[in-house]
């Protein structure tokens, strides 16, 4: 499914999602991956939540984001309230929600100029 439109300048956007593969700009990804407006991490560690843990998260910190929008996978799960805790204690908001909100969510904010990051889990 097609989520924007293309002439987007140097923003970075989802441009597509499937089970499995989302595509940032012209790069097709099959791993998790975080995404902001000016850098796309294209190894981000954790492949499953089950795998994500607090220190995967300073990976995100270092985005310096006002909010972070976490794609579970293909559908909704939530981190443990400890995961939560350690990002909301920073002054960060945490939206949880499945992989395909979570792009579309993450292209609405950051086109309103929101210092958003996409941590995506594609699994």
């Amino acid at each position: 499914m097609r989520l924007t439109d293309d002439r987007t300048g140097s923003v970075l956007l989802v441009r597509s999602y499937a089970p499995g593969e989302v595509r940032v700009g012209d790069t097709v990804l099959q791993r998790s991956c975080l995404i902001s407006a000016e850098r796309l991490v294209d190894d981000w560690r954790p492949q499953t939540l089950d795998e994500l843990t607090e220190a995967d998260l300073e990976a995100v910190f270092a985005l310096q984001p006002e909010i972070v929008v976490l794609g579970s996978g293909p559908r909704q799960r939530f981190p443990s309230p400890r995961l939560l805790a350690a990002i909301m204690a920073r002054g960060i908001g945490c939206e949880v929600m499945d992989t395909g909100a979570a792009c579309r969510t993450y292209n609405v904010l950051v086109s309103e100029a929101r210092r958003a990051v996409a941590a995506l889990l594609l699994k």
